[in-house]
């Protein structure tokens, strides 16, 4: 099933809780900046840089969460994916880094900015903490925003082909088919929650949505320690 076309499923419902947060995501100016051109190369590479941050304790969070998946097919998938985010989105950083003057060899000497050490954090304890479906709910966002941002942002393309590049990547056929896998799996499991595992389990999904607000603003503000 498509991505976005879900209606009366838990995922249609869980969409419900964040349509705010993800329109206030289209409008950050960090986001309509990729497409108008006016985002600043420097605040663009800020973000790679902590994004490779990112994408290796989320490379962890869903192999901890595929180990508590509820067959060996879903342990499988969170597998796969904790490997691609190593070998296609690390490698797009790979390309990103150097066409915006940073040394990709050099982005572990890169300060881990706070917002980008609390997301992580939560994500880490909710994974290991949490249920299976507490630490699916809360990686979910990642895997959905950005696909339908990606897809939002293709239509309109961008005058900087490093943007572009970026766009391509998320807004691609490839990342919609991967998010439509967890997007079944996570229909499937919403039938079986008890009302109180659905709370908790949306609880955190908010939580993380806000988190994806924070993570493009905290890039846009070149967020670092205060002291």
């Amino acid at each position: 099933m498509a991505m976005d076309a879900r209606s009366g499923t838990w995922s249609a419902r869980l969409w419900d809780d964040v349509e705010t947060i993800f329109a206030a995501i289209l409008e950050h100016p960090f986001v309509t900046g990729l497409t108008d051109g006016s985002l600043e190369p420097e605040v663009f590479a800020h973000y790679v840089a902590q994004d490779v941050h990112y994408l290796r304790d989320y490379a962890r969070a869903l192999a901890i969460v595929g180990a508590k998946a509820p067959t060996l097919a879903d342990t499988a998938m969170f597998a796969r994916h904790a490997a691609e985010v190593y070998d296609v989105e690390l490698a797009l950083h790979g390309s990103l880094l150097p066409a915006l003057g940073l040394d990709p060899g050099a982005v572990d000497a890169t300060p881990v900015a706070p917002t980008t050490q609390a997301y992580c954090s939560y994500l880490l304890a909710t994974t290991l903490a949490g249920s299976f479906a507490d630490g699916l709910a809360a990686v979910l966002p990642c895997y959905w925003i950005y696909a339908r941002v990606g897809a939002a942002l293709l239509a309109e393309g961008s005058p900087d082909p490093r943007f572009q590049r970026w766009i391509d990547s998320y807004g691609g056929e490839d990342f919609a088919a991967t998010v439509g896998q967890v997007l079944d799996l996570t229909d499937r499991l919403g039938a079986t929650l008890s009302p109180a595992q659905e709370a908790s389990a949306r609880a955190h999904f908010v939580t993380t949505s806000r988190y994806e607000w924070m993570f493009f603003d905290a890039a846009h503000r070149r967020e670092a320690w205060p002291v």
